[in-house]
């Protein structure tokens, strides 16, 4: 750009050039002639004096100025063809700073598509299990979940999975019988990889996930024990599986949650479970009976893995229970007979830990009074 203003390229300027650089521009000074070279590379001549040169300075270099109480950024950093950036601040630091993010952004071109990403899905996996998922609270579950997704998805690359790849997908996930429940926490996994490598600038294309929309799945059915099928349950229980379900049962708890329970976290007839499902810690109180039967006076652990066991002895009593639903019936069971008795459905929340009163809600009808008006206010009472 240097030689287009030079003597040997315009001889009719036989004087000494000067350069100085404003913002994105170029300006060249001549005495009584000036030259702005834009990066379109077109040259404008101006006639003009050394005040107008002065003062075009001026209006390039002043993007920023005080007015009244305000601090007001205005400036076009692509030239005067360009957009215009106006705004105004508090204070000269915050208009600084825009300043300078304009500038350092102006030239970024967000309406050029990235190239698309060829990688695998396994290898954003492993860098995904690199930045963010082993530090999950179920590491290894979650890897082999995002595995199985990759595997049943074919081992496609970055750029293949798109809408209608996850739509053919959810489809003949439901024909081999699978839940729309498990459909959608495989998409949630999958969704968690590529939302972790975005944040930390691993991944530049769009969220291949973002905006495909999951299927409210059908309430599934909700079986609880009965008194009886209860007191049969924990008869043919012993051990740790015993103390475990009875525990279960008056607090509650998951299965898991209860299993790793440990001594220290049991004293005045209050049991607080850690590290729950939301991440939030519990407490909850139990008889004095239930704590003697169950604190051996050991810190740690109470007691062994012992679901194994239990699941053997659930599938034995033959309850009517629906497809996939174990332990978990002895959580519903709880909920469901603590409203029967007149529990507060409010206090069942934070018994449960549920985050939102709505998933407490699915336990609402078995109150003794629920909707009871319609009895005595329905049409048939008044004929």
């Amino acid at each position: 750009m240097y030689s287009q203003l030079t003597n040997e390229t315009h001889p009719q300027y036989q004087t000494t050039v000067s350069f100085g650089v404003i913002g994105l521009g170029f300006i060249t000074t001549i005495t009584h002639q000036c030259a702005f070279l834009c990066e379109s590379n077109t040259v404008f001549m101006y006639s003009c004096d050394l005040s107008f040169l002065l003062m075009l300075l001026s209006e390039q270099i002043m993007s920023i100025k005080k007015e009244g109480k305000k601090w007001l950024v205005d400036l076009r950093p692509q030239g005067r063809n360009g957009k215009r950036y106006r705004r105004q601040f508090d204070t000269k630091f915050e208009a600084t700073q825009y300043e300078k993010h304009v500038l350092a952004t102006a030239h970024d071109k967000e309406w050029l598509e990235k190239p698309a990403d060829r990688r695998s899905l396994s290898e954003l996996i492993e860098l995904w299990w690199k930045y963010e998922g082993q530090s999950k609270k179920t590491a290894e579950a979650y890897l082999k979940e995002v595995k199985l997704v990759d595997k049943e998805l074919g081992f496609p690359k970055a750029h293949q999975i798109t809408h209608k790849l996850l739509a053919d997908y959810r489809m003949a996930q439901l024909n081999k019988g699978r839940a729309m429940t498990t459909f959608n926490r495989k998409m949630n996994c999958l969704s968690n990889v590529f939302t972790a490598l975005i944040a930390v600038k691993e991944f530049h294309n769009p969220h291949p996930v973002s905006g495909f929309k999951l299927k409210v799945p059908k309430t599934r059915e909700m079986a609880f024990l009965s008194v009886d099928e209860m007191n049969h349950l924990l008869s043919v229980l012993s051990g740790d599986s015993y103390k475990v379900a009875k525990l279960c049962l008056a607090t509650g708890a998951r299965w898991g949650e209860a299993e790793e329970l440990k001594g220290s976290t049991v004293s005045h007839c209050k049991v607080t479970f850690l590290d729950t499902k939301n991440g939030k810690d519990r407490t909850v109180p139990i008889s004095q009976e239930l704590q003697d039967e169950i604190v051996t006076g050991k810190s740690g652990r109470l007691f062994k893995d012992c679901y194994a066991e239990f699941y053997v002895q659930l599938k034995q009593c033959n309850f009517d229970l629906p497809k996939g639903q174990a332990a978990h019936v002895l959580r519903h069971t709880f909920a469901s007979h603590f409203m029967m008795n007149g529990g507060n459905i409010l206090t069942l929340q934070k018994i449960l830990g549920h985050a939102t009163i709505q998933q407490t809600m699915t336990y609402a009808h078995f109150a003794p009074d629920y909707l009871q008006d319609a009895v005595r206010f329905n049409p048939l009472n008044s004929l």
